[in-house]
């Protein structure tokens, strides 16, 4: 009897427990000086400079915060709202509040540190996926990370 009262307590506690957040996460080395590179990147709309599926970004402002309305290159939008900046420490952080993307729930910071005679480019979020699997949720991020980082490093060294 108690074994059971205590397995539905457990099973009650996991029910209510939300879901852990998915991971991404991606960092290169840049053969240019940090501040070149937040030069390339510093901009919270110049995204659309460097990542190669963004078509345009409209920059704007959404209670007191700056916003980014990224339009792809299939065509679809995304709203994003800056959270955080620190251009001393050459990192911003943000979150998506509409996207067509399979996830909910994103916070992502991208961040320019010396390495070396170069840069480190670090690109980290946490998310939910939604409307997809876990695994599909992470790919979609994953590669968002892999080829915007993967650009910006032949952009930002040439």
């Amino acid at each position: 009897m108690k074994i059971g009262i205590v397995h539905a307590a457990l099973a009650g506690v996991l029910v209510a427990t939300p879901a852990f957040a998915l991971e991404a996460s991606k960092s290169i080395d840049v053969a240019a000086s940090p501040e070149k590179v937040w030069q390339t990147i510093g901009n919270f709309c110049g995204i659309a400079d460097w990542h190669p599926a963004i078509a345009s970004c409209a920059p704007g402002q959404q209670n007191g915060k700056p916003t980014r309305t990224l339009t792809l290159k299939n065509g679809a939008t995304i709203l994003e709202e800056q959270t955080a900046r620190s251009d001393p420490g050459m990192r911003y952080s943000y979150t998506m509040l509409q996207t067509p993307l399979p996830v909910s729930d994103y916070h992502s910071t991208i961040s320019v540190r010396k390495k070396g005679s170069g840069s480190e480019v670090s690109w980290k979020g946490t998310f939910k996926a939604k409307g997809a699997s876990n695994a599909d949720a992470t790919k979609a991020i994953q590669g968002i990370y892999d080829s915007g980082l993967d650009a910006l490093a032949t952009k930002a060294q040439g």
